[in-house]
């Protein structure tokens, strides 16, 4: 998939999440919906594109993204995180 696509479609999950009740709670919403629904290879993707600057994702996606890029299984396979 092209960078523009994932970087359109991760702002426009950011402006969903943008209004939640807590404010804080963006950027884990954001990665938690990236988690769940995205292939692994659109998340590294992404995580990628925002380690290297992240031109174009707005400042609530970015913050989601280096929060999906923080997680255990960012890049991996499943979308589940271990409680170790």
């Amino acid at each position: 998939m092209h960078i523009e696509q994932l970087v359109t479609m991760a702002n426009d999950i950011a402006n969903f999440f943008r209004s939640a009740s807590d404010p804080g709670a963006g950027p884990r919403n954001v990665a938690d919906h990236l988690r769940r629904f995205w292939d692994p290879r659109m998340r590294k993707q992404i995580i990628a594109y925002c380690n290297a600057g992240g031109q174009g994702l707005s400042d609530l996606a970015r913050a989601g993204v280096v929060l999906l890029g923080k997680a255990p299984t960012a890049s991996a396979g499943g979308g589940q995180m271990s409680s170790g």
